[in-house]
């Protein structure tokens, strides 16, 4: 069973500043970058894709993990420290990435997961040689992380002495300049389509989770989206079944997108939404028209249609038929469909949500600051996953129930 401690440790990512010798003016969260590098990967990986280019979406996905657990272990020495240590002192650098495996050694009893994390280490580091495939999605990765932050020095520069950040501004823009042969870094940085629905993305950014109660750390609805994805990648690999590169692909890439409707809709919290026995449906057609309105022209046609199955019916089991979705059991993503049909484990994806909000309302009465708001729901989501309640091969009443 996934540890308790690895996901606690993920869930650090929530309470790491990012910038924190500037002036901010909102929270900048390493959760919440790591979030925006993905979606900004994926419309990158899409633009790529149309040209022909091929994309190794496994190793990008686990790459987005591995770099925020290295993040979270490195948090308190800067980026460009690391840069110089990695340039200056090679030996030493070696040595730090080392450390940094060792911190999760005991924390990842999955063999296969941690050999991976440390091929991921020695790639990015430069000692373990990228296949061809690789080193193009590696570069889409580098392109989104360092589009990223560009877009959070954009967004504190208001608010900043031109002289404070004149440094860092070459230097990134010297960075992007390796980037430019990509078609949506050209698209981005000259704010055309794929930057307009950046833009929509990026309210999530802004929207705070449990915003009806004080609560530590404040969630982002961005962050809240990448944690849920990571942590239905690590549930789908407790289940006993070997996903698919397909199936893993559908699985992350719904859970990221599993809250996109927000960014026109704002969060509707779920005792309001289950006001009614009617309501939940009639939430979910006007999110749908919003959708159809606002988000859907921001979308390139040769991603569009895969976004809005991601975000149709995002918590059930379902596959792709003839052009339509389709509920189907767990056993029937396991036997009966192929990657063909397009296997998305949404059942994962809704219990990774009710998990990660299990977390955020229990780290904040853990740490003091409580309400009736966050104890109701904690206890709710504990009695929800009653013991033995099996999701999709995974026993998540135990789950609740160690944690």
């Amino acid at each position: 069973m996934l540890d308790k401690k690895l996901i606690l440790k993920i869930f650090e990512g929530f309470s790491i500043e990012r910038w924190n010798d500037l002036v901010r003016p909102f929270q900048l969260i390493e959760m919440d970058k790591a979030a925006e590098k993905m979606f900004i990967a994926y419309i990158f990986g899409k633009y790529e894709e149309n040209r022909g280019v091929e994309v190794d979406w496994e190793w990008m996905i686990y790459a987005s993990i591995f770099d925020l657990l290295k993040k979270i272990a490195l948090c308190d020495i800067k980026s460009p420290v690391q840069h110089l240590i990695k340039n200056e002192y090679p030996a030493e650098y070696m040595h730090l990435n080392e450390w940094v495996l060792s911190q999760y050694r005991s924390l990842i009893h999955d063999d296969d997961l941690f050999s991976r994390f440390t091929m991921y280490i020695g790639q990015s580091a430069g000692s373990i040689t990228l296949n061809e495939s690789q080193k193009t999605t590696y570069r889409i990765f580098r392109a989104a992380h360092k589009y990223s932050t560009l877009r959070e020095l954009e967004m504190i520069s208001m608010v900043n002495e031109v002289q404070r950040l004149e440094k860092v501004q070459k230097e990134l823009d010297s960075e992007i300049q390796k980037f430019l042969d990509l078609r949506g870094m050209q698209l981005m940085l000259t704010k055309q389509k794929p930057f307009d629905f950046l833009m929509m993305i990026e309210r999530l950014r802004f929207q705070r989770r449990w915003n009806q109660t004080p609560r530590v750390p404040a969630t982002s609805v961005l962050g809240h989206c990448f944690f849920v994805a990571i942590l239905t990648v690590l549930l789908g690999r407790e289940t006993g079944v070997q996903f698919s590169k397909e199936r893993l692909y559908n699985d992350f890439f719904c859970a990221l997108f599993h809250d996109l409707p927000e960014a026109v809709t704002r969060d509707i919290i779920s005792p309001v939404k289950q006001a009614t026995d009617e309501l939940p449906q009639i939430v979910k057609n006007i999110e749908d028209k919003i959708v159809q309105n606002e988000l859907v022209p921001l979308m390139e046609d040769f991603f569009k249609d895969e976004v809005l199955y991601f975000t149709d019916n995002e918590f059930s089991n379902r596959v792709l038929v003839d052009g339509k979705t389709k509920e189907v059991s767990w056993e029937e993503l396991n036997t009966v469909y192929t990657d063909k049909d397009k296997p998305v484990d949404g059942k994962l994806v809704r219990l990774s949500d009710h998990l990660s909000a299990f977390l955020e309302a229990d780290s904040s009465i853990r740490h003091g600051i409580t309400s009736a708001h966050l104890e109701g729901g904690r206890a709710n989501m504990i009695k929800h996953y009653s013991d033995g309640k099996l999701i999709n091969g995974i026993d998540a009443g135990y789950l609740f129930k160690i944690l």
